[in-house]
């Protein structure tokens, strides 16, 4: 198990200047017609320990598939013995740039120009990001993985929620002190909803992120005082109601609409959307006033 003596630095800052340097760089630019531009702006960064009683909460609640850190860790190093306080799960945000939250803000039915590509070529950076992350720590002596990008990873269903998958970058970075769940499921972070996540579990100490909250909805406005409700009218789906979000019904939207008109439209392989993300209090910052984020 690694420590302060075996990685460059303080473990934390160094694993924020890994993330942070890369998100910096060119491999962070988005192809466009009129010339290239940064995909994400500044990470928000977090760490959790993998002995975090809130990953045996996500488990029991969401289904048994739910990894915890120790067991996607296992299942990657079967060879390896860990006990979950020896892990750390970092975690990181890629807020969407002003340029990309004004476009989208702006749409009613189909995502913009510049969203359909921070969807598929700014998350195709998220893949090499999380890559970058793990390669850097294995080079420092410190065994990790990025679940998301497991060959382990699946699809699930959820008997309470419905499709799940065997681990969440949103709960992860709930865990990890980055924000909080809205009424359209999205995670409001202090930087806002209009975000991509990451995350890799990794066998070394590092102290954990505060949490300043205890209530999985703390930076809804809807959830807080009932002042919100905008990403209700804001879904093309019609699948935000004051009763939450329907996950089948935006799930069809996104495939059988949105794909196609993606593809047809900007020439892209994904099913990009966002509306709920941008256009609302909480696009861009936490809007609960006296929350802390």
């Amino acid at each position: 198990m690694a420590d302060e003596a075996s990685v460059p630095g303080n473990p934390a800052a160094w694993i924020g200047d890994c993330i942070r340097r890369y998100v910096a760089s060119r491999e962070n630019d988005l192809r466009l017609d009129d010339g290239p531009e940064p995909a994400w702006d500044e990470p928000l960064i977090g760490f959790s320990r993998g002995s975090d009683p809130l990953y045996r909460r996500f488990k029991e609640d969401i289904g048994p598939f739910v990894w915890t850190p120790e067991e996607i860790f296992a299942a990657t190093f079967p060879a390896i013995p860990v006990t979950p306080d020896e892990l750390t799960v970092i975690s990181w945000i890629l807020p969407q740039t002003e340029l990309s939250r004004r476009d989208n803000s702006r749409e009613a039915a189909f995502p913009a120009r510049r969203w359909a590509h921070s969807r598929k070529q700014g998350e195709e950076f998220n893949v090499r990001l999380r890559g970058h992350i793990v390669d850097s720590l294995r080079a420092a002596g410190v065994e990790a993985v990025a679940p998301m990008v497991s060959p382990l990873w699946k699809w699930e269903t959820s008997a309470r929620y419905g499709y799940a998958s065997s681990w969440s970058e949103r709960h992860a970075a709930y865990a990890a002190g980055l924000g909080t769940f809205g009424l359209c499921d999205g995670l409001i972070t202090p930087r806002g909803k209009a975000m991509r996540c990451g995350s890799v579990v990794a066998r070394i100490a590092v102290l954990p992120t505060e949490r300043p909250y205890d209530d999985h909805h703390a930076y809804c406005l809807f959830y807080h005082d009932g002042s919100c409700g905008k990403c209700i009218k804001r879904c093309p789906a019609g699948a935000i109601t004051a009763k939450g979000h329907d996950k089948e019904k935006c799930k069809r939207y996104l495939h059988e609409v949105l794909a196609p008109y993606t593809r047809a439209t900007f020439g892209l392989d994904s099913h990009p959307c966002g509306l709920c993300q941008t256009g609302v209090p909480c696009e861009a910052k936490n809007p609960v006033p006296g929350r802390t984020g």
